[in-house]
């Protein structure tokens, strides 16, 4: 299990706590995959960083491990030293649950080493993954053990990656339900098989990152405009909802997302 947030308004925030980098992936991986990243901490900077939810799976090289990070409900902690090099690939919505060959209900907040799902072909990329002498090779190794591994594997489920993004734009349950002609018992069985967990609860993690997105485009903005334009029924329930996700109050969210 992934160490979760336990209110620590100290913690950076992943992606903007040292240096992150993200670009498309190759067309070989661009069915599966929708961004590779990098990011790296200075030796003297605290260790202690907040990944926020996002309703995604990656597939993660970090201290000498190659690991699944499964979909999280609130922010989570990873364990990193001063100075930590992490590489990983973000799946696209709807293809990890046939990549990876498991529902994602089984891996929500947790990390799993990549060989305890693929077998023989982790292990191999694992030990690829070692074995290369610099960081410029061990990308070039993660990136062509990917392709590899991807093999002729189907993109993402279509209905899956259209469930997320109804779920971003802030369509409740009931519209997704009537945009995809199905039950909502269908559509929570579908939503925890490919995102870990059912239509409200992605929508709540979809609204805050839109949240996150709007305060990093208007810094001007206050709380209570970013409510509404994100789709909160009021600071209150933003303020709320950031507390429940995050481990921090929301102004100590904004004052790093805009730091």
């Amino acid at each position: 299990m992934r160490e979760k947030s336990a209110g620590v308004e100290t913690s950076g925030i992943a992606g903007i706590t040292g240096h992150y980098r993200e670009h498309l992936p190759p067309p070989g991986l661009q069915a599966q995959f929708q961004c590779l990243w990098s990011s790296a901490l200075s030796d003297g900077q605290a260790s202690d960083v907040a990944v926020m939810p996002d309703g995604c799976v990656d597939v993660v090289w970090r201290a000498d491990r190659l690991l699944v990070v499964g979909p999280d409900i609130v922010a989570a902690h990873p364990d990193l030293a001063p100075g930590a090099r992490v590489m990983g690939a973000r799946f696209q919505p709807g293809a990890a649950r046939g990549w990876l060959g498991l529902p994602m209900s089984e891996i929500v907040g947790r990390e799993v080493a990549l060989a305890d799902l693929l077998g023989v072909r982790g292990r191999d990329f694992a030990q690829r993954m070692e074995d290369a002498c610099s960081p410029g090779a061990r990308a070039q190794v993660f990136q062509a053990q990917l392709i590899a591994a991807s093999g002729n594997l189907p993109g993402a489920d279509r209905s899956a990656r259209e469930t997320f993004h109804l779920a971003a734009r802030g369509l409740g349950a009931q519209r997704m339900r009537e945009r995809l002609g199905i039950s909502q018992r269908s559509l929570l069985r579908h939503s925890r098989d490919h995102f870990g967990y059912g239509p409200k609860t992605l929508e709540r993690i979809l609204r805050l990152q839109r949240l996150m997105d709007l305060a990093r485009a208007d810094h001007s903005a206050g709380l209570a405009l970013l409510a509404v334009d994100a789709g909160y029924a009021d600071q209150s329930h933003l303020a709320r909802e950031v507390r429940a996700l995050c481990g921090m109050t929301a102004t100590a969210l904004l004052a790093q997302i805009r730091s």
